[in-house]
């Protein structure tokens, strides 16, 4: 399983799940998977000594890893229980992925760029993770394995893509971060019924755009 044997990283990641804790609106059970992933290990040589400031970092391909306070705050909105079926939307660098692995989700995740995919795949191979990956157009979801409990995107929407959607169980959570290029709100939306739907919307951030058929056409 997961293991990181540098003693100076892990003291930075101790000091940094601490300060997300005293902010006091974030999960408990949800820093305590954080505390586990080293964040180094998802970035280049070039930027690993600054894995443990709260902020975003670039990766491959001119995407992000997020700021962790982001990857707590979204991933507390989903209220995951053990065994539920996640998809995530913008694999990334891999490490949401693998918090939402550590909190027992059985997780399926989508990203547009081939490379960042197999860059995952190894990282997940790594820590000996079971994660179901695909190279794809994540605005249209992955049909094949819903209705999931919960969706997360992790790149910014104009709008809330109708497939994903769709593709929420009922009782499910989609949380997604919707509005300009520049700067979008987080939305929680949860499916009440069949047809019923409740949204709320949360802080403001800022992500990469989400590029596909029910999103952005280009970045």
């Amino acid at each position: 399983m997961i293991s990181s044997n540098n003693n100076a990283f892990n003291e930075r990641r101790r000091l940094l799940i601490e300060s997300l804790r005293r902010r006091g609106n974030l999960s408990d059970k949800v820093l305590d998977a954080m505390l586990i992933i080293p964040r180094e290990k998802f970035l280049d040589s070039s930027f690993r000594f600054r894995a443990y400031e709260d902020t975003a970092l670039p990766i491959e391909s001119n995407q992000t890893i997020s700021q962790p306070y982001t990857v707590a705050y979204m991933t507390a909105l989903l209220d995951i229980k053990e065994g539920d079926k996640i998809l995530e939307i913008g694999t990334g660098s891999g490490y949401q992925a693998c918090v939402l692995t550590l909190l027992g989700a059985r997780v399926y995740t989508i990203e547009r760029i081939p490379d960042l995919v197999e860059k995952a795949r190894n990282v997940f191979k790594e820590f000996g993770l079971k994660i179901n990956t695909r190279v794809g157009d994540g605005t249209i979801g992955w049909s094949e394995f819903a209705p999931y409990q919960g969706i997360i995107v992790t790149a910014a929407a104009p709008d809330v893509p109708d497939s994903l959607m769709e593709q929420l169980a009922i009782g499910g959570k989609l949380v997604i971060p919707v509005g300009t290029k520049s700067s979008q709100s987080m939305y929680l939306i949860e499916r009440m019924s069949e047809k019923d739907f409740q949204k709320s919307v949360t802080d403001s951030f800022k992500f990469v755009p989400l590029i596909g058929k029910e999103g952005w056409q280009t970045g």
